[in-house]
């Protein structure tokens, strides 16, 4: 008999929260594969955290801090996604705590993100 387990992360249409300007064409993208796209710019803090309930993916670039405070206040997030290079303004040691990805696509650029 072979043990399966399911995933906590399976998702048909997850709602995708987007805090900082990201190309069109990207959005789209998301809409397309049947993700709701959430498009609230310039979120922090607690701000933040309220915007969060009930997203699966959080896509940022530099400006949003995605701090264990957040991770902690949170749930149902499954992914963090940062268009741009480096993860400074991402705890990605309590993201790894409480189960949640985190990405980054260093090469992107306001243009291409």
């Amino acid at each position: 008999m072979v043990a399966t387990r399911s995933c906590r992360h399976d998702v048909g249409v997850a709602r995708v929260l987007v805090t900082e300007e990201i190309a069109e064409a990207g959005l789209e993208r998301l809409r397309v594969a049947g993700h709701e796209v959430d498009v609230q710019l310039g979120l922090n803090g607690a701000a933040l955290i309220e915007a969060l309930r009930g997203a699966r993916a959080l896509i940022v670039r530099s400006a949003t801090q995605v701090d264990a405070a957040v991770l902690g206040a949170v749930s149902g997030l499954v992914v963090v996604g940062r268009a741009g290079v480096g993860l400074d303004n991402v705890d990605v040691e309590a993201a790894t705590k409480a189960g949640v990805m985190v990405a980054n696509a260093p090469e992107s650029n306001i243009v291409s993100a």
